[in-house]
């Protein structure tokens, strides 16, 4: 596993972030009054000390989606495929209610973050031109700047449309943001990993392993061109050349031979594999408390309860959990080919084993079993947890859980900061962008051949052991061990009459709970129509404008002068 621990000193990272004032505007000197604090001037970032400073608080900033109820929040909830359980019901995120509004407190902290974080991209940017360090290093600094800039950017202008465009340090404090459109949020982002894409560093490896190279910029970029080249109404900016340039940077980072899948789905969620050979770019986090920050909060929010079935207690492999997300109906029933495509039963996690001895189970004894249909008719020493297809709303406390997030490395049971790496790219994902670029340009024959990569692996392999649910609920042959790539290969002819359906089914079999689904519903402008199809709890209130965040009133208000409220957020929202 990759435990890496950031050359950044506390104290530098506290004082950049206080010494930055713009549209976050925040008040650290209320918590350093002792004394006065030196601030920082832009002269510490021409020196090489202050570029790594400033390097390693950005990729700080990056933790933050994971670091507690944020991404998670932001990107599954109120899909068409994860929906809130017992610990996030009431959500607004999950149900589109009208506390979803400017006020909502994870907006600003998301808004404060990032223009945080651009903030001091923007200070080594304008600093570059005359730091004391070589013009090689200076390239390769500001490349890794306009990677975190797009990086951050990217992020903003899929949750909230129209931000303000930030693109010069500020250094007195300022009140007079007007929102630029998406076209030129797109472009600057655009602009800002084509650079990092041919200046970046061309791997990472020992005390550099986490850091970005060119290939998470390709991977990104190619990203970003899809993205802005799906809108057919909204208007991004897009270009009839995106799709093309999605295609080139995907395959960019393919062809690089840099990366290569794993060739069992399985062994991406296993912790003790992290840093594998399929993850392009990852967030990490560390087993030392000092450096951990928040740590990775995610293991806690994706877990169901447990510990009253007898034979159950918390302990730190089956983990803490908070219950705030299960699947759909769409996810357990329609979304996978489930006795042929092994990424279904290798999401979830179906069976717990007794931890806490009783008269009936031993230590190692199965203690609770998940299915999606009945139990046979015979006695079960186990609990026997049926999914309730009828009525999902019964499934809020105990369902199978999404496996991708547990986090075993924790110290004890009740520990929250976890320490497990954020994958925010890997070569699954860039395979799928390189299909869909091709699909939406028309070559149906090369898109299959590349989803046709991801459905091999996705296949149970000849001679590989089956899970029982194989034969026992889906209907194959006990002691199978034949291929099922077959059964699951896709033609052409496949794809042509729902293309952008099919993507995004494939992407939710692919990419199921990785902090991607509503970006992805909102880019291919299906949200509403998905949500109020799939989603009960999210259906009844979701309209037309939730497809955009929005805009965090503690920036509203500190704008000076204010325009009307058509120019300073988004609609519906006023």
């Amino acid at each position: 596993m990759k435990a890496v621990k950031y050359r950044k000193s506390i104290g530098i990272i506290l004082t950049i972030a206080c010494g930055f004032t713009s549209l976050t505007n925040t008040g650290c000197d209320d918590f350093l009054s002792e004394k006065e604090v030196p601030r920082i001037t832009s002269d510490f970032y021409k020196t090489e000390q202050g570029i790594l400073a400033a390097v390693d608080a950005t990729y700080a900033y990056m933790r933050f989606g994971v670091g507690g109820e944020f991404s998670n929040v932001l990107t599954e909830l109120g899909t068409d495929l994860i929906t809130g359980a017992e610990g996030a019901l009431s959500y607004p995120y999950n149900l589109y209610s009208a506390t979803l509004s400017p006020t909502e407190s994870k907006l600003y902290s998301l808004w404060e973050n990032h223009y945080k974080a651009i903030g001091v991209t923007n200070l080594v940017l304008d600093a570059l031109p005359e730091a004391s360090i070589s013009e090689s290093e200076k390239e390769s600094y500001g490349a890794e700047m306009n990677f975190f800039r797009a990086y951050f950017y990217f992020d903003l202008v899929q949750q909230f449309g129209k931000i303000p465009l930030v693109t010069e340090a500020i250094q007195e404090p300022q009140t007079d943001f007007k929102r630029s459109s998406v076209a030129d949020v797109y472009k600057l982002i655009v602009s800002d990993l084509r650079y990092a894409a041919e200046h970046l560093r061309e791997s990472a490896t020992g005390t550099d392993q986490s850091k970005a190279t060119k290939y998470a910029a390709a991977h990104l970029l190619s990203k970003v061109y899809l993205t802005r080249g799906s809108a057919i109404t909204d208007q991004r900016g897009q270009l009839s050349t995106d799709m093309d340039s999605a295609y080139y940077y995907a395959r960019r980072v393919i062809d690089s031979s840099k990366y290569t899948l794993l060739n069992n789905y399985s062994d991406l969620w296993d912790v003790n594999n992290m840093g594998n050979s399929e993850v392009i770019f990852s967030i990490q986090f560390t087993l030392d408390p000092i450096y951990n920050g928040d740590g990775n909060k995610s293991h806690l929010y994706w877990g169901s309860w447990y510990e009253d079935q007898p034979g159950m207690m918390r302990d730190i492999a089956n983990g803490r959990p908070y219950r705030f997300h299960r699947a759909t109906n769409k996810t357990m029933f329609e979304l996978f080919d489930r006795k042929n495509d092994s990424r279904f039963y290798k999401s979830f996690k179906w069976t717990y084993y007794c931890n806490k001895a009783t008269s009936s189970l031993a230590i190692g004894d199965t203690a609770i079993y998940y299915s999606l249909n009945a139990p046979k008719n015979r006695t079960y020493k186990y609990k026997y947890f049926q999914w309730n297809k009828n009525d999902p709303s019964k499934n809020n406390r105990y369902y199978p859980i999404l496996l991708k997030y547990e986090d075993p490395l924790r110290e004890t049971a009740n520990e929250q900061k976890g320490v497990r790496e954020w994958v925010r790219m890997r070569l699954g994902e860039t395979y799928l962008i390189a299909a869909e670029a091709a699909g939406r340009k028309g070559d149906y024959n090369l898109a299959a051949d590349l989803i046709n990569i991801i459905r091999e692996r996705a296949s149970w392999k000849a001679g590989e052991k089956k899970v029982p649910q194989y034969w026992l609920e889906e209907g194959g042959e006990m002691e199978n061990t034949e291929s099922t790539y077959e059964n699951i290969k896709v033609t052409a002819d496949d794809l042509k009459m729902n293309f952008v359906d099919f993507m995004l089914d494939e992407r939710g079999r692919e990419l199921l709970g990785e902090y991607t689904r509503w970006e992805d519903l909102v880019r291919c402008e299906k949200l509403i129509e998905y949500v109020k199809k799939w989603n009960p709890d999210a259906m009844k209130n979701i309209q037309e404008y939730h497809k955009l965040r929005p805009i965090p009133q503690k920036h509203i208000d500190r704008l000076n002068p204010r325009g009307s409220d058509e120019e300073e957020q988004n609609p519906g929202y006023f």
